[in-house]
């Protein structure tokens, strides 16, 4: 992987405004008509749950949570995008707690770590920005409860990337919204690899949805997984 923790911090700390500007109170429409519903479908939130949200971003999906009585923990490794987010999800200040933590880095996340484990996790659209995953897995492992899962969106690797290479892992400059400040650092890692790392971290594949964006009826643009911890 080509590019540094440090140099994908600062860029997103450049687009931090741009993007929550973007996204407003409700999130775009490809996050609310091809992100959203199956996460939530699979993510099946209640009530009772105790959620990590990973890669927040403005928060809004942690605002989605907390409208339905949720408790969640919502970190993003750009200070800036933390600050807008806690701008932002005000009226949610006693279900949200915002943090700045590292997803590289697994001693940053188990700082998160409260009285009780998680119930769940989440993580919409980020995997494909993080440049290394498997501190992210180790950790979140931990972090739940035996039988709690985690789901996350991202790109699909077979049909999104600027390259001819699908099974060497590799990165490369590219936009997420038209007009953004700065060319943001993606990742890109074949599904076995993505899998693989699920598996190696104590994981099981029990949820798995692929899903096309618009005119895009029969090329899927994101997959939405769902891992469950195994005792």
């Amino acid at each position: 992987m080509k590019y540094s923790t440090e140099e994908s911090k600062v860029i997103w700390n450049q687009n931090a405004e741009f993007w929550d500007n973007a996204m407003g109170d409700e999130s775009n429409d490809f996050h609310r008509e091809v992100v959203r519903p199956k996460v939530t479908e699979l993510l099946n939130p209640n009530s009772s749950d105790y959620i990590l949200d990973i890669a927040c971003g403005n928060g809004n999906y942690s605002a989605y949570l907390a409208e339905k009585g949720i408790s969640v923990v919502a970190f993003d490794y750009s200070d800036r995008m933390i600050e807008l987010a806690r701008r932002r999800q005000t009226k949610y200040v006693d279900k949200i707690e915002f943090c700045v933590a590292d997803a590289t880095r697994k001693e940053s996340l188990m700082a998160l770590k409260k009285n009780r484990q998680f119930t769940k996790a989440v993580s919409n659209m980020a995997i494909m920005d993080i440049t290394d995953i498997k501190p992210l897995l180790m950790a979140v492992y931990e972090l739940l409860e035996d039988g709690g899962i985690f789901v996350f969106a991202t790109q699909h690797p077979c049909f999104v990337t600027l390259t001819d290479k699908y099974m060497t892992p590799h990165s490369y400059y590219e936009i997420a919204i038209e007009g953004q400040p700065k060319k943001q650092c993606y990742y890109h890692r074949s599904l076995q690899d993505i899998f693989n790392l699920c598996f190696e971290n104590g994981f099981i594949i029990d949820g798995f949805y692929e899903e096309c964006y618009k005119s895009d009826k029969e090329l899927p643009m994101v997959i939405i997984v769902r891992i469950r911890k195994v005792a």
